[in-house]
């Protein structure tokens, strides 16, 4: 069985990094698929998702990696085409990728202990997201 369900959701921008892994497991139960996969995923180029531990001190690490490497005010050419300063957005969420799979079983992710779905926001300001889950499974019975 394959169900598909949005998640929308808004943001502020500027590395924004949100944990979304509540609202994925409450969709995961509401689907009535038991055992399975779910693929989410960034319909945008200046999104991405991962997995953390969920805490302060690692989401400012991943924010100052973010800016080491990949810095906001750097002279990317994207700025130079269209102008829209969001140059730095784009590699990011390239680098970091625009989906991820979680299996589960019995209706429980299996992520493990101190792990969390993320969705990072790079884009320069305020946006409202949507993400696209696909639920891949057996049916309960």
């Amino acid at each position: 069985m394959v169900k598909t369900e949005t998640l929308t959701f808004n943001t502020s921008g500027n590395t924004d990094i949100i944990d979304i892994t509540d609202k994925i497991d409450k969709i995961i139960k509401e689907s009535d698929i038991k055992s399975g996969i779910v693929t989410v995923f960034v319909p945008g180029s200046t999104g991405g998702l991962t997995t953390v531990e969920y805490e302060p001190g690692l989401i400012k690490d991943l924010k100052d990696v973010f800016e080491e490497l990949f810095p906001y005010r750097a002279n990317w050419a994207h700025n130079a085409t269209w102008g829209d300063g969001n140059g730095a957005s784009h590699v990011r969420a390239s680098i970091l990728g625009p989906s991820i799979t979680i299996p589960f079983v019995d209706g429980e992710m299996t992520l493990g202990t101190w792990q969390q779905i993320i969705f990072i926001d790079f884009d320069i300001r305020p946006r409202t997201r949507k993400l696209i889950l696909q639920i891949v499974g057996e049916k309960e019975k």
